[in-house]
């Protein structure tokens, strides 16, 4: 449906963006938005480099691993290894803050305004910023949940217990065979819920905020509405990218904002609907709240 011309902002002064971006949340019915990795990682949650090493060196010194994503998905010899550094990886990045603010920021940008979260991102930061549950749809899973690996049943679990047991009471890069955990049903190992592949469970959590979030776009179709995209890239576009262009397309009123680092663009079929901001995205928030 749309061009393959797409605009960004390279020409537009980065103040008057911000002024046109503010305009447009204070005189908004209601504020979808749509938030990617890029939003986390402008928080702090990097997966490479010195926080990487932090707390992964010796992992890092037998395999080599790069980042803390990839490292995720080694085939790992035992299971032990395996939760030892999922462990890690769990608690540093769901039950730990971000080391910034970002997410609070937006908290305070959309307080007092009806608005809903669509997130790519399974770190839990709206929630630990304060963000209400029922207004947050965590399409792609979470951290803190486990799940059957078959899966032979659709529930998830909360690991949080048995993660924090498991970071300390590891030795050798190993967590002691008793904290493995297995599906309470079927027996088989547990895995994280995390959407990879046709086993990812949907539970009933997960239905209840799909539900929420389609009662949302229903209820404001043809309002005033400002579709705020925040460090989605390209790997899942149909998530939120593509959806907001396209409810943009549909809605006269509506505005589509799309503040990214490295990405912020729109298709040509929506350019004068659009405010398109290539800079950091916790910068970008500070100033829409000192605005």
């Amino acid at each position: 449906m749309f061009s393959r011309t797409w605009t960004g902002t390279s020409t537009n002064a980065y103040w008057d963006e911000i002024k046109r971006l503010k305009y447009a949340l204070d005189t908004a019915d209601a504020v979808l938005v749509g938030a990617g990795a890029g939003l986390s990682t402008s928080a702090g949650f990097t997966y490479m480099g010195k926080r990487f090493q932090d707390h992964f060196s010796d992992f890092i010194r037998k395999y080599g691993f790069q980042d803390m994503y990839s490292a995720g998905f080694y085939p790992y010899d035992t299971l032990e290894e395996r939760w030892a550094y999922w462990s890690r990886y769990i608690d540093i990045n769901r039950y730990q803050n971000a080391p910034k603010d970002t997410y609070q920021d937006l908290l305070a940008l959309l307080r007092g305004k009806d608005y809903f979260v669509l997130t790519t991102n399974v770190d839990h930061c709206f929630q630990k910023a304060g963000f209400e549950k029922k207004r947050l749809f965590y399409t792609q899973g979470d951290y803190g949940l486990w799940q059957c690996s078959k899966p032979c049943h659709n529930k998830t679990y909360d690991n949080e217990i048995t993660v924090k047991k498991m970071v300390a009471q590891q030795k050798d890069m190993r967590v002691p065979t008793e904290l493995v955990p297995y599906c309470p049903v079927c027996g088989a190992p547990m895995t994280m819920n995390l959407r990879a592949d046709h086993t990812f469970v949907e539970d009933s959590g997960w239905h209840k905020a799909a539900k929420q979030y389609e009662d949302f776009v229903d209820r404001h179709q043809g309002a005033h509405m400002v579709y705020l995209e925040l460090g989605v890239g390209n790997n899942t576009p149909v998530i939120i990218k593509y959806p907001f262009w396209h409810m943009t397309y549909q809605n006269p009123k509506a505005i589509y904002a799309c503040v990214n680092l490295r990405e912020a663009y729109c298709p040509k079929e929506i350019e004068k609907q659009s405010i398109c901001i290539q800079e950091d995205i916790g910068d970008v928030l500070k100033a829409l709240c000192a605005s």
